[in-house]
């Protein structure tokens, strides 16, 4: 018999419960709707998810953004800020994820990364109540409007896949499948970047996930995301094993 998809999670080397990344995501509902003006959602988690996401894709890119135009300026503003005053250093957020009873790595890898999947939009906005806006720019980078971890504002960045020279984080070689990239700015500054980093583990894979902040971003803000990261890859690994 098949074990069960299991996903173990550990933040700054303290674990922490499904039940309380669970927990997280059902809290941030409220706020991710406010923010975008829309009903918060009702019912249980799963039926919240689905009604918040489609509420979110039936808006629309442009109207997305609209919504979000003043938060955008805002933390457009604030990162060109904080990435003067870094001068190039960095600060990570860091998610440890232990899958058990699912695919590999290679196969998790291979279906976050496919831009053509029916229902990649649709997953990527559903991982997470602060993601609003997940897309493929036309000169192919993902576009991302969301709320970054404890950030007061909606942020837009764009992530290039295949430019990770500006990353800080050193590629581990003990991880031999990665998604990593820098990340920009509408303007084209790098903000910031990701180095996700996944090996096949007994049973599973372990998904080690890191994204990269200027380094005068508040403390704060960086532990958030660490639960943001759980929240978005534990329901990511989800829909694509069929847990």
């Amino acid at each position: 018999m098949t074990a069960p998809l299991s996903i173990r999670t550990v933040l700054a080397g303290r674990p922490v419960s499904r039940d309380d990344v669970l927990a997280w995501e059902t809290g941030r509902m409220r706020k991710a709707a406010a923010k975008i003006g829309l009903p918060a959602p009702t019912g249980d988690l799963p039926r919240m998810q689905e009604t918040f996401t489609e509420a979110k894709l039936a808006l629309g890119p442009d109207e997305v953004r609209r919504r979000l135009a003043r938060d955008l300026r805002l933390s457009d503003a604030s990162a060109r800020a904080l990435t003067a005053l870094s001068r190039g250093k960095r600060t990570t957020s860091t998610c440890d994820l232990y899958v058990t009873g699912a695919g590999t790595a290679a196969e998790f890898a291979a279906w976050f990364s496919d831009t053509g999947r029916s229902d990649y939009a649709h997953s990527m906005i559903a991982a997470n109540p602060d993601h609003f806006l997940i897309d493929t720019a036309p000169d192919g980078r993902q576009e991302v409007v969301e709320t970054t971890g404890g950030s007061p504002f909606a942020t837009r960045f764009f992530v290039d896949y295949e430019d990770t020279a500006s990353l800080v984080t050193p590629r581990n070689p003990e991880f031999p499948i990665e998604a990593s990239g820098t990340a920009r700015s509408n303007a084209g500054l790098a903000i910031g970047g990701v180095r996700h980093e996944f090996r096949d583990q007994d049973g599973g894979f372990h998904a080690h996930l890191c994204v990269e902040f200027p380094r005068w971003t508040a403390p704060s803000m960086i532990a958030q995301h660490r639960m943001h990261l759980a929240c978005e890859f534990g329901n990511w690994i989800t829909f694509a094993f069929g847990g």
